[in-house]
């Protein structure tokens, strides 16, 4: 049967709807939508395409990431050379340049354009007939690596150039990189999953963009700004500044941060300029390029050895220094994360004073074998806190002894533990340590867990600064006075927080649980914690091995639960709470029956059941130990399909999953 016309149709216009979108959201940095709008768009291109594969386009957002895992990566041979530029450090050589050019072409005064230099990974871009059809590294500057199936997925780089008469063929040039903000966050993530940290922004963008396997490329938040082009005929373009014009309507992102400048004047006004906002910018740079503006006068010059005549870079100071490590400290995050730093002898590093650098953990410390004492390279490279790079071994006093992370918290005294599979140790008195009160308060408070409705994280900083919250159990001893006497915290609000906090002492012994913030135990688990054990007393006096018997409860969850119960002031707290009236209903302890067919099943509900509510469904999972999940993957084992089941029903087909119907599903409890 003949596929409707609207649908290609309908096709055709979301691949055009989404391009629109990327172009505004990284060319613009003008968004036009919500980023669940975004989402909605391109979930339905993804439904469309997967039921009818024949409008699938290699241009479409939906193919960024397809490729399978590579095995190594090709040579591509540049078109034109990928060359270096000479490097300037001080005034005078960026004068002397200018005196070269304009002596060159025997003018009294220069117009140059004026650009960042990235801190990233250069790259080429060939479009043929306005599609991407090669990536490639900068290698040698002749030769680099083929690495279009991780370009590909960068949103930033556009599939298809924009414009109804792109070139014949086309090659960009730019730079691969990481803004700050989002290398920041990708560390986290690292240090939260017990993986390793990037270095710097850069190291995170060119490891990135080397991995083997497209969807690894495609998880890390890597951004893209053109700067140029190799071998193109422009035209009607006279300047490099209309070049980057010309490219930002093709739909490349350049850098706002561009200027054109006339005279050394404007050149070395333009390096002062940006780097007293090089703090302030979203990526990373290493000082600032320069090229002449006139693009007749840039083939006049040439250039010369590996590099051209017309452009430079003015490097910013070394960003690299040595120094004495005069002590380490232990500082401790708000997750309770023990975090060491070396105090240091200060120094001038990358235009400021550097007195501390983070040591990230216990094992990055070993590897280094930083001691107190050492000589040690520190680098800065636009972090809050630099680090240290590597020790001077040869100037190692004699008697230095090696890093040992304290047993104990340096906050509050209480136990440091560390899981075998991670980096990161911590501090188990979650619910008592002051460096982890706030958000232990703010997630205690939050809605799936104790959902005392208006405590917010700028009420919460008040109350724990003016110290009169230490714990989610001084909670239920504010009044009236206290609160009306906060910031913005009049007498109605105060009533409205009041009556909250009294409600949430009616709760359930699974909100209880996961209120308490155990490092690894989400809202799943505390739902089976609460089902298997039935109180609080006797979830706290199990043992390891009796926690491993829950369902998803292995040793790192087991382990985390029971170094939290072992806390004397975990449990002092939780004391403190039930005296206060917060109370939930207990149970006799249950133990699932492994051998159930729902026990350890993945379920997806999809469409109306005939009689059963879909709430019931998923407690009757739960309650045999099944999990719940919202979407259809290979994970899952069992869709339970009604009444207008929709996409979840055709992708369940296609993986070849069992669908079962209301009547199959409750066979399964009858087992």
């Amino acid at each position: 049967m003949a596929v409707p016309h609207s649908i290609a149709a309908r096709a055709k216009q979301l691949r055009a709807d989404i391009e629109q979108h990327n172009y505004h959201y990284y060319v613009l940095d003008r968004p036009l939508i919500p980023d669940a709008e975004y989402d909605r768009l391109f979930r339905e291109l993804q439904e469309l395409e997967q039921k009818h594969p024949q409008f699938v386009t290699p241009d479409s957002p939906t193919q960024r990431v397809g490729a399978a895992a590579q095995t190594g990566f090709a040579p591509v041979a540049h078109a034109t050379a990928m060359l270096s530029l000479n490097n300037a450090f001080e005034d005078e050589a960026v004068v002397a340049f200018d005196r070269r050019v304009r002596e060159a072409l025997e003018s009294e005064r220069v117009e140059y354009a004026a650009e960042p230099k990235f801190d990233g990974l250069a790259v080429s871009l060939a479009y043929e007939q306005g599609v991407l059809t090669t990536g490639a590294t900068r290698g040698d500057g002749y030769t680099g690596e083929d690495v279009t199936a991780n370009l590909r997925t960068i949103r930033a780089i556009p599939l298809r150039l924009r414009g109804p008469h792109p070139p014949a063929w086309l090659e960009v040039r730019g730079e691969v990189l990481m803004l700050k903000a989002d290398f920041e966050r990708l560390n986290r993530t690292q240090s939260a999953q017990g993986e390793r940290q990037f270095a710097n922004p850069r190291n995170a963008a060119a490891g990135s963009l080397r991995q083997l396997d497209p969807r690894i490329t495609a998880a890390r938040p890597l951004a893209f700004f053109a700067y140029g082009t190799g071998g193109t005929d422009y035209g009607k373009l006279r300047r490099h500044s209309q070049v980057l014009d010309w490219l930002t309507e093709l739909g490349f992102p350049v850098t706002a941060e561009r200027e054109v400048v006339t005279g050394i004047a404007g050149l070395l006004n333009y390096y002062r300029a940006i780097g007293e906002r090089r703090e302030q910018l979203p990526f990373d740079i290493d000082g600032v390029v320069y090229k002449i503006n006139d693009l007749a006068a840039q083939n006049t010059l040439g250039f010369v050895s590996r590099a051209p005549r017309f452009a430079i870079a003015h490097k910013f100071p070394a960003e690299e220094a040595a120094t004495a490590v005069e002590g380490i400290d232990v500082q401790v995050g708000r997750t309770g994360a023990l975090t060491p730093v070396a105090r240091l002898r200060p120094v001038f590093v990358g235009g400021v004073t550097v007195t501390n650098a983070t040591l990230h953990n216990e094992d990055e410390v070993q590897r280094k074998d930083i001691r107190v004492g050492d000589t040690v390279v520190v680098r800065r490279a636009g972090d809050v806190i630099p680090e240290v790079v590597r020790v001077i071994e040869a100037r190692r006093p004699p008697h230095t002894r090696r890093f040992v992370l304290p047993a104990r918290c340096p906050e509050c005294g209480s136990a440091v533990h560390r899981l075998a599979d991670e980096a990161i140790a911590r501090c188990t008195a979650g619910l008592f340590c002051p460096a982890q009160r706030k958000q232990a308060l703010l997630h205690f408070a939050s809605r799936r867990a104790m959902d005392i409705e208006g405590l917010g994280e700028k009420l919460v900083e008040q109350l724990v600064d003016k110290g009169i919250v230490g714990t989610p159990a001084d909670l239920y001893k504010l009044d009236m006075a206290g609160l009306a006497a906060l910031e913005r915290m009049a007498e109605k609000s105060a009533g409205n927080l009041l009556a909250a906090i009294e409600k949430s002492k009616q709760t359930t012994l699974a909100r209880f649980i996961f209120a308490l913030g155990i490092r690894n135990v989400g809202e799943s688990t505390a739902r089976d914690l609460a089902r298997c054990f039935g109180s609080i007393g006797r979830l706290a006096a199990a043992d390891a091995e009796t926690l491993q018997q829950v369902p998803d409860v292995g040793p790192v969850v087991a382990h985390s639960m029971a170094g939290f119960f072992a806390e004397p002031h975990n449990r002092e707290v939780i004391r403190q709470l039930l005296a206060a009236g917060v109370s939930f209903a207990e149970t006799a302890p249950r133990r699932l029956d492994a051998a159930s067919p729902v026990y350890g099943k993945t379920f997806v509900l999809t469409g109306t059941l005939p009689h059963l509510k879909r709430d019931a469904a998923q407690q009757r999972i739960r309650d045999r130990g099944g999990k719940v999940s919202s979407s259809v993957s290979k994970q899952t084992d069992y869709v339970v399909a009604g009444a207008e089941p929709g996409s979840k029903y055709d992708k369940a087909l296609e993986l070849g999953i069992t669908i079962l119907d209301e009547a199959e599903f409750l066979k399964l409890f009858e087992r």
